[in-house]
């Protein structure tokens, strides 16, 4: 008789045999996602009369969520998005359109 995987339900996800580590890929959804929120803050910002630039990095480098306007509902969203991955985001767009695009 063979045993199964053993099955246990947390947070309403199963999660198969607890002994093994599991693995997590990040999908492009969800940098899509990080996408539009930070062009949903950089419109809230810029309609606000404030430079976007300025309080956006002033959000990533101190975490206060302060720095971004409460209009449009801007700072519960950025807040919603890990500060490593706008980081990355950013970074990321800046190496394909400024760095790899000149080439």
């Amino acid at each position: 008789m063979e045993s199964s995987p053993r099955r246990v339900k947390d947070k309403g996800y199963y999660m198969e045999n607890l002994g093994n580590t599991q693995f997590f890929k990040v999908e492009t959804e969800q940098a899509t996602g990080v996408q539009l929120v930070l062009d949903s803050v950089y419109e809230a910002l810029t309609e606000k009369g404030y430079n976007p630039v300025n309080q956006i990095v002033g959000y990533i480098m101190s975490g206060d969520p302060t720095y971004i306007t409460s209009h449009k509902n801007a700072r519960s969203m950025i807040m919603k998005v890990e500060r490593d991955e706008l980081v990355e985001e950013i970074l990321q767009f800046y190496i394909t359109h400024k760095l790899e695009g000149d080439q």
